[in-house]
C-alpha cells in the first residue's frame, strides 16, 4: 500500500522482478519528488509552481533526447527509452501536482475524479507498460483501482488534509448529507457525517470491485501484485467502518492482523 510521501506509487515489493526494480525506482523518484514540491517545506505557491514548471522543461529534454546534468532525469531517460514509456502520464502527474498547489476544494466529483485521472491512474498506466499489457481493458481496470485507492486515501487522511487547508470530499456531496465543512474543522463525528461517509465508503469500494477483474486477468507477480493492492485497499474501507467512520481520531491504516487477512482473501480471490 501507500509508500512514504506519494501515497499512489505501488510497493515495489519482493512480488517486483529484480529486472523492473530499476525501474520502478527511477519513476518513483520522479513522482516523489515532483509530489514533495508541491506539498513540503515552506515554499510559497509561486515558488512550488516554477518548480514543478522545471521539471516540465527537463520531460521536454528527454522528448527531443537532450541530456540532463540531473541524474534523476538522467536514470528517467534511459528507462523511458528502454521500455518505450509515454509521456503523458508524467506530465499528468505534474498537472495533478500543480493543481494541489492552487486547487483546496472541488464542487463534485466528476471534478474529483478527474484529480485522480491524473494523479493516480498514470502510475497504473505506467506500471502496465513496463509488464507490457497495457491494452485497453487492462488500462480501464487499473484506472479503476488507482481512482479508488486515491479516494480511500482522501477518506483516510481528512484530518492531515484539513491541517493543509484541504477537502478531498466533493462539497456536492457534503451538502446533500447535511454536512457543514466547518464541522471538519471541529471533527464532528454525527450521523450526518457517518452517512456521508458511508457513501464516499461505498462508491469508492464500488469502483474498486469493479476493476478488481484486472488482478485475475494478469498472471504471474503482478497480479499477485493487485490483488494484494486490491485487498489491502478494501480493508481500509473496513477500518473506517469499523471505526464508526471517526477518521479523525482513528485514522484507519494496516496493521499485522489485516494483512493476515488481506493476504488471506488475495489467496481466495
Amino acid at each position: 500500500m501507500p509508500v512514504e510521501h506519494y501515497e499512489n506509487f505501488p510497493v515495489a515489493s519482493f512480488l517486483l522482478p529484480r529486472r523492473l526494480v530499476p525501474a520502478v525506482e527511477a519513476i518513483y523518484a520522479f513522482a516523489r519528488s515532483a509530489d514533495d514540491l508541491a506539498d513540503e517545506g515552506d515554499a510559497q505557491p509561486a515558488e512550488r509552481l516554477a518548480a514543478l514548471l522545471a521539471y516540465e522543461d527537463a520531460l521536454g529534454r528527454i522528448e527531443r533526447g537532450e541530456p540532463d546534468t540531473d541524474p534523476m532525469f538522467t536514470r528517467l531517460a534511459f528507462v523511458i527509452g528502454q521500455y518505450k514509456l509515454p509521456l503523458r502520464p508524467f506530465r499528468d502527474l505534474l498537472s495533478a501536482f500543480k493543481q494541489d498547489v492552487v486547487t483546496k476544494r472541488y464542487n463534485d466529483f466528476d471534478a474529483l475524479l478527474d484529480y485522480c485521472a491524473r494523479s493516480a491512474n498514470p502510475v497504473g498506466l505506467l506500471m502496465l507498460c513496463l509488464y507490457g499489457v497495457a491494452d485497453e481493458a487492462n488500462v480501464r481496470d487499473s484506472d479503476a483501482i488507482c481512482s479508488s485507492l486515491q479516494l480511500i486515501n482522501f477518506l483516510q487522511d481528512v484530518a492531515i488534509d484539513r491541517e493543509k487547508d484541504r477537502i478531498y470530499i466533493p462539497l456536492d456531496d457534503l451538502a446533500r448529507h447535511g454536512v457543514d465543512p466547518a464541522q471538519l474543522d471541529a471533527e464532528q463525528v454525527d450521523v450526518a457525517w457517518r452517512a456521508l461517509m458511508g457513501f464516499e465508503v461505498a462508491r469508492a469500494r464500488a469502483m474498486m470491485v469493479g476493476g478488481a477483474a484486472l488482478a485475475l486477468r494478469l498472471p504471474g507477480r503482478i497480479g499477485w501484485e493487485l490483488r494484494l493492492v486490491v485487498q489491502g485497499g478494501l480493508r481500509i474501507l473496513e477500518a473506517i467502518e469499523l471505526a464508526g467512520y471517526d477518521v479523525f481520531r482513528h485514522r484507519p491504516k494496516l496493521g499485522k492482523r489485516d494483512w493476515i487477512v488481506v493476504i488471506w482473501r488475495a489467496l481466495r480471490m
